[in-house]
């Protein structure tokens, strides 16, 4: 839920901008900001040629109506509640201009107009598309950037004196983002309320009805995270009641929970409010990143949690494991609409492991194929004899490598289909056990 809240300052200035000051002293002609919108290269904006075009194709202001204003900047204020930052949208120049609105002249005025137009372009660029670029961070990332006019939405707002009309079509929607926010509004108090912790230190496994002095420190810490209470946090003793809560922890957060304390679960102890709080920043921003409408019915995959969910009416109705691709190999980031599904599926083999593990086992052994229950078809589906290939030249690179349906093809008896250019998709495995694993 996105908790609006007032500031004191802001509101009083409002109020004697409204009572004190005469419609003529106050209001912002078209033609002062038609004036100062061909001196934009002295300006100091953030989305230059968004404002130019917006003003260039009608110059009528946008924010004379103090409600209107103040409903906005107060919305700025609030941009810490979605991981953003009021300063980053000229916040301190904002409360500069508000401090003295009543005595500002009419070229100041006029540009204080432009800058909370300015401020609008990038808080809704960044509440579109995030801060940063995925592509930059991840080679892996193919989704389309997120569209809206801007404009439109800012002027549609204008004229219904709502500025959440705009951010409404803006705002990632979705109920992991709503969640997200709630947590780092909870995470930030508990920053507040706590120091950093101590840290838990390394050492040998900690096996369930074992003694080891690091117990009074996980159980504290335990104490403290909310897994654990009534306990005797002075014991060196590894109790049922702390075993209980280190599986709880461990599932929680995807390791496998059988109450062994090792480097991770000491890791995962010693994660802090303020990591706590940064991860949820790094998630608002991916979530900025996709797409806005996902339909009624979807499927969505955590590739670093191993797991995939359906939902339907935006609520949840089932999860399950799934199997990513290899860290040299990774699941790439994208969205597609599932076509049809393919039940006793042949496989073929996509060209990275036909290029990295097939020909390579080939070439070392003929016998890889018939091992791995491989047919050989050239370009025409003809099937050829592996003993009549000459395993040396690029050709076999052309062939195409299939398994025919069966109990020990990869695809499983499922395979579920969605066009795309990395050729990736859903499907069944024969290899039922690897699901037990914690890291898949």
């Amino acid at each position: 839920m996105l908790i609006l809240y007032s500031c004191k300052d802001s509101v009083e200035g409002a109020n004697s901008y409204n009572t004190s000051t005469s419609e003529k002293d106050v209001l912002v002609t078209s033609k002062e900001i038609a004036k100062l919108i061909q001196k934009t290269s002295q300006l100091p904006l953030l989305q230059k040629d968004s404002v130019e075009e917006f003003y260039k194709k009608d110059p009528n202001p946008i924010w004379n109506d103090s409600e209107f204003q103040n409903s906005f900047i107060e919305t700025l204020k609030q941009a810490d509640l979605e991981g953003l930052n009021y300063k980053e949208y000229h916040g301190e120049e904002i409360d500069n201009l508000l401090s003295r609105l009543t005595s500002l002249t009419n070229n100041e005025r006029s540009y204080f107009e432009i800058l909370l137009t300015d401020s609008y372009f990038q808080y809704a660029s960044h509440l579109l598309n995030g801060k940063v670029d995925p592509r930059k961070v991840h080679k892996i990332f193919d989704l389309p950037k997120n569209k809206a006019s801007l404009s439109k939405l800012l002027r549609a707002s204008a004229n219904n004196n709502e500025i959440q009309v705009a951010l409404k079509e803006i705002r990632p929607n979705h109920p992991v983002y709503v969640q997200l926010m709630a947590l780092l509004k909870d995470y930030k108090g508990k920053i507040i309320e706590f120091e950093k912790f101590k840290k838990i230190e390394d050492g040998d496994l900690i096996k369930p009805g074992e003694q080891d002095e690091r117990i009074q420190k996980i159980t504290f810490r335990l104490m403290v995270l909310g897994f654990i209470e009534n306990v005797d946090p002075f014991s060196f003793n590894y109790s049922e009641n702390v075993q209980e809560a280190i599986k709880k922890l461990q599932s929680e957060n995807g390791l496998l929970a059988d109450g062994v304390i090792g480097k991770s679960t000491i890791a995962l102890l010693n994660t802090d409010y303020q990591d706590r709080y940064n991860q949820i920043l790094a998630n608002l921003e991916r979530w900025r990143w996709y797409p806005r409408d996902l339909g009624s019915h979807y499927i969505l995959i955590n590739i670093a949690n191993f797991s995939l969910e359906v939902y339907e009416d935006s609520k949840k109705i089932n999860t399950h494991k799934i199997i990513v691709g290899r860290p040299e190999r990774k699941t790439p980031i994208f969205s597609e609409e599932i076509k049809y599904i393919i039940f006793n599926p042949t496989w073929t083999v996509p060209p990275t492991i036909k290029r990295n593990d097939v020909i390579p086992g080939v070439r070392k052994n003929i016998s890889y194929l018939s091992k791995k229950q491989l047919n050989v078809y050239n370009s025409k589906g003809e099937r050829l004899n592996p003993n009549s290939i000459d395993w040396s030249s690029p050709s076999v690179y052309s062939y195409t490598y299939r398994q025919n349906a069966g109990s020990t093809n990869p695809l499983g008896v499922v395979k579920i289909i969605y066009p795309n250019k990395h050729i990736v998709y859903l499907h069944d495995t024969p290899s039922k056990a690897l699901f037990e694993n914690n890291y898949r």
